[in-house]
């Protein structure tokens, strides 16, 4: 019995039809492309987002703390929602408006924008307080020796917040992966969509949902090493910190 039923779930796993394999494959990769891209936008948003936060002025500053409040404070679910339909009807409406033709924007885009202003928060925040961790005497020496705030913060507060800031951006992007899954609510064909169409045709609910299962957990290790790498070479040449 237990042969048996191993071929059967070797057969719904297969690559070729009949089986899903491919197709699992398939949304693993737009989940991946996703948020690699919404994490790359939020990453940007979140630079920009914390130096308007600490250096901004008053109006700049008010704009991004309502922004990530708002952000932080609504549920993922809603902001989807509302970003992924509202917005896009707002903005064709406005192109009719202008006599222009309706925008058709494709799932990948669509998603990478939602998942992107919604990770530009939370790393806005990451950001800011690996930037406030920065020794401010490095700053005020830099400073001393004329350097120009662009040229400060190229050489100075970037590649030393860097180190400070890996791990929270190593969470961030976990959950982009994860919040890729989110995006089946609009019917995006990420890997959650092609494991709920998979399941729902052959009926091997526990098969199907274990396989993604173990699929996000694939991710969620290489990421893991991956990050830890990189958290290592940007410590390289700084004093450990002692317990």
């Amino acid at each position: 019995m237990s042969g048996a039923l191993l071929a059967s779930t070797l057969d719904l796993l297969a690559l070729n039809p009949p089986g899903w394999g491919a197709t699992l494959l398939w949304g693993l990769w737009h989940s991946v492309l996703i948020a690699a891209g919404a994490f790359a936008l939020g990453l940007g948003i979140g630079i920009l987002g914390a130096y308007g936060k600490l250096y901004g002025g008053p109006v700049t500053k008010d704009l991004l703390a309502i922004y990530t409040t708002v952000v932080r404070a609504v549920p993922e679910l809603i902001l989807i929602l509302i970003l992924y339909f509202a917005v896009t009807d707002a903005a064709n409406q406005l192109l009719v408006a202008l006599g222009r033709e309706k925008m058709q924007i494709s799932g990948v885009v669509a998603g990478v924008l939602v998942l992107g202003v919604v990770q530009g928060a939370y790393a806005t925040e990451v950001l800011r307080g690996a930037i406030l961790a920065v020794p401010s005497g490095q700053i005020e020496a830099a400073r001393a020796m004329g350097m120009s705030p662009f040229l400060l913060a190229r050489r100075v507060t970037l590649p030393l917040m860097l180190a400070l800031a890996l791990p929270g951006l190593a969470n961030l992007w976990l959950i982009a992966t994860k919040d890729t899954a989110l995006l089946a609510v609009v019917g995006f064909a990420e890997l959650t969509q092609a494991t709920r169409q998979a399941a729902s045709t052959t009926k091997a609910f526990f098969t199907f949902y274990a396989a993604a299962g173990v699929l996000y957990l694939g991710v969620s290790i290489l990421s893991s090493v991956l990050f830890a790498w990189a958290e290592r070479r940007a410590r390289r040449g700084q004093r450990p910190v002692s317990g």
